[in-house]
């Protein structure tokens, strides 16, 4: 499995605080690797909406889940919008299901 899979399968439990679904099932996280031989987490990862009103906590409770990760020391999440999040292409399909957007 490679660091990607790992990191998005610890992050799977972190969930978006207003869709209460998985930021993975989501599609918001675009990029995860450790550095710093394996002592810190660099995630790249998108909001539903740039305007989210809890953007600083949903990116704290991504940085605090990497931190309990094994052997990691510091982590950095990183807000991206490019590209722009697509629940249509980017989300599982469970998540297109119970969002009706099939």
């Amino acid at each position: 499995m490679s660091t990607l899979d790992e990191l998005k399968e610890w992050l799977r439990p972190v969930e978006d605080p207003e869709m209460f679904i998985s930021i993975i099932d989501l599609g918001l996280v675009y990029e995860a690797r450790l550095v710093n031989e394996g002592k810190k987490a660099e995630v790249e990862m998108t909001l539903t909406s740039p305007h989210c009103p809890v953007a600083d906590v949903f990116v704290g409770s991504v940085k605090k889940r990497l931190l309990e990760y094994p052997g990691i020391e510091e982590a950095d999440v990183k807000l991206v919008f490019e590209p722009k999040w697509d629940p249509k292409t980017m989300s599982s399909d469970e998540v297109k299901d119970r969002l009706g957007i099939w």
